[in-house]
């Protein structure tokens, strides 16, 4: 007999009953029945019920075992009595009759449990994490993470894709990020940086001739953690495709996103390819934001000229200075009490807004405060421009453009949910496309690239000689699901003229282009064939299918909101010979030399 064990703790079945087995586990859960002792032993597999009589020489030390110690048991599987069936466990109609057993690690008091799933601070269960990877919870995330990235590369593998690893160690690049730099010791005074996201390499591979590439790539970004984004490192979907326009990347991406999704839905829906194509403009409109969550039937419009002029003096003279109305319907609402009105209302003020003022349309005919100053040819305008019916309300937000438009967003998802609107059975998929090429930062006060700057502009070089570069559009495009931005992507500039032309609109001159990015100018001189590609993100990916909003709870030794990774104690200091090395001194700030 093997020396730790014949079966695991998820194997048995009625059909062992009789045989001699020997397990090891972790003591799961203890229950001390009077004349019976039953131990719960888990490992990664599953659970086993071992019991142990009273009479037996082995009852006490088993009941003075701690939980999470490790041991190894020796027993016969008998069949369950039936009214101690357990039909929630794989396992529930044996159990082990405990003959023999060993103790292979003893455990410590533990400083959170295992065996439930009750709410601990996450500092604790970062700190302990090989301790929270126990959980069931936490074991079937890590393990639909693995499985999710072996569906993802045999279905890239069956459309003609070829994995290839990219440098780790390489330059920096304005991705939009902060880098994190490494010094050279090799190099006094210069550094590498980690790539935040292989994107000059894959176009490079496509240049180099190589046709479909992708990989499972780690990308390095010095931001602020959210709920949805890692701080520090993250995993994405990378490839990239030659010879392609935009609707062939869809193409190839669609079937690979769909699949997965579908393979791990677990009775959830999938929105059938092809996915809904949204432009950026429309997107921002009738949803608010260019992530839209399309399971919310609400579409938002804009109802400004119904204000104008209006004896609604406020919006009026806001619409006259440059502000928009957004309407936000609320479907069947006018059934709702007025204190759900009302507490919407203050659910705004929350969010640092005035409030938010209404229309219900009732049956009698329309009331709320606003309906009392707009005239009946107004209010008939606002029904038909937000697709409204008598039994519908319909609430308003005025300001900026972009401030309207970001707070409508937020006023829809808020409706939508109160309102019982968004369907959980169920993944959206859309692309969001036609994304402007530039954007105006207003603190610095210049024109920078709004998304990848390697981005092919739509009208090429004509466009960017001819037109305002803040109307121009890039072929760029986002994935989205369900509110949540899986991807950016673009078809890339594959001229060298057109690359100086867009850097120069950003700022960089040539020969400051020549000297960030040396090597991709070298290449597209050198022949470089039209491409485009995309990278999903595998960590928010998994964070869906496992229906959880915190994309630590998918990530198996991720870092905590200040960067921190709490079980290594990272990052830490460097010592002296450490630092002369590398020819670095710390110039500290005076909080952290005190």
């Amino acid at each position: 007999m093997h020396a730790y064990r014949t079966h695991s703790c998820g194997d048995l079945r009625l059909s062992h009953a009789g045989e001699t087995v020997r397990l090891s586990g972790w003591v799961h859960r203890k229950r001390d029945h009077g004349g019976l002792l039953f131990v719960d032993l888990r490992d990664h597999s599953g659970l086993s019920q071992c019991v142990v009589d009273a009479s037996s020489d082995l009852f006490a030390p088993l009941e003075g075992l701690s939980l999470e110690s490790v041991i190894s048991v020796t027993g016969e599987v008998v069949k369950r009595t039936e009214e101690t069936i357990n039909p929630a466990l794989p396992t529930g109609e044996v159990e082990l009759v405990v003959r023999s057993f060993e103790v292979l690690s003893t455990a410590e008091q533990l400083p959170m449990p295992v065996n439930q799933d009750a709410g601990y601070p996450e500092d604790i269960r970062l700190r302990y994490r090989f301790l929270d990877l126990r959980r069931e919870e936490m074991q079937s995330n890590i393990m639909l993470r693995s499985h999710v990235i072996a569906s993802i590369r045999r279905r890239m593998n069956d459309q003609g894709f070829t994995e290839f690893q990219t440098p780790i160690l390489t330059a920096s690049s304005p991705e939009g990020a902060r880098d994190f730099l490494v010094p050279s010791r090799l190099h006094p005074g210069k550094f590498y940086a980690l790539p935040q996201a292989p994107q000059q390499f894959k176009q490079l591979i496509m240049m180099a001739g190589f046709d479909r590439y992708f990989q499972i790539a780690p990308c390095f970004r010095d931001e602020d953690a959210r709920a949805d984004r890692s701080p520090g490192e993250f995993y994405q979907l990378d490839l990239e495709m030659s010879f392609v326009t935009q609707e062939d990347v869809f193409a190839a991406l669609e079937p690979v996103l769909q699949g997965v999704f579908e393979e791990f839905a677990e009775g959830r829906t999938v929105s059938p390819a092809p996915f809904k194509r949204i432009p950026f403009a429309e997107s921002m409109l009738k949803y608010g934001n260019d992530k839209p969550d399309l399971r919310n039937p609400i579409e938002i419009a804009d109802v400004s000229e119904a204000f104008r002029g209006s004896e609604f003096k406020i919006f009026a003279r806001l619409v006259e200075e440059g502000s928009v109305v957004r309407a936000i319907p609320a479907p069947g609402a006018s059934a709702q009490p007025r204190s759900w009105f009302d507490k919407l209302n203050s659910w705004a003020q929350g969010q640092g807004q005035p409030g938010l003022g209404y229309i219900n349309f009732k049956q009698d005919g329309p009331a709320g405060p606003i309906a009392k100053n707009l005239d009946a040819a107004r209010i008939a305008s606002i029904k038909e421009a937000a697709g409204l019916q008598d039994g519908d309300a319909v609430f308003f937000v005025c300001g900026k453009p972009d401030a309207a438009a970001g707070f409508a967003g937020l006023a829809r998802t808020e409706i939508g949910t109160q309102l019982d609107l968004i369907d959980q059975n169920h993944f959206e998929f859309c692309w969001i496309v036609d994304y402007p090429m530039f954007e105006y930062d207003e603190k610095a006060k210049k024109i920078e690239f709004s998304h990848n700057p390697f981005s092919m502009p739509q009208g090429g070089l004509d466009a960017l000689e001819s037109k305002d570069p803040l109307e121009i559009l890039a072929y760029q495009y986002d994935i989205v699901c369900n509110g949540v931005e899986l991807s950016s992507g673009a078809i890339r500039n594959h001229l060298p003229e057109v690359m100086y032309k867009a850097f120069g609109i950003a700022g960089y001159g040539p020969e400051e282009v020549d000297a960030r990015f040396g090597g991709m100018i070298s290449a597209l001189k050198l022949g470089a064939p039209p491409h485009g590609g995309s990278a999903p993100g595998i960590d928010r990916i998994v964070m869906l299918l496992a229906g959880t909003e915190n994309i630590r709870e998918v990530t198996m030794f991720p870092m905590n909101q200040m960067a921190q990774d709490l079980m290594m104690g990272a990052p830490a200091p460097a010592d002296a010979q450490q630092l002369a090395d590398i020819h670095i001194k710390l110039d500290l700030p005076l909080e952290v030399e005190d």
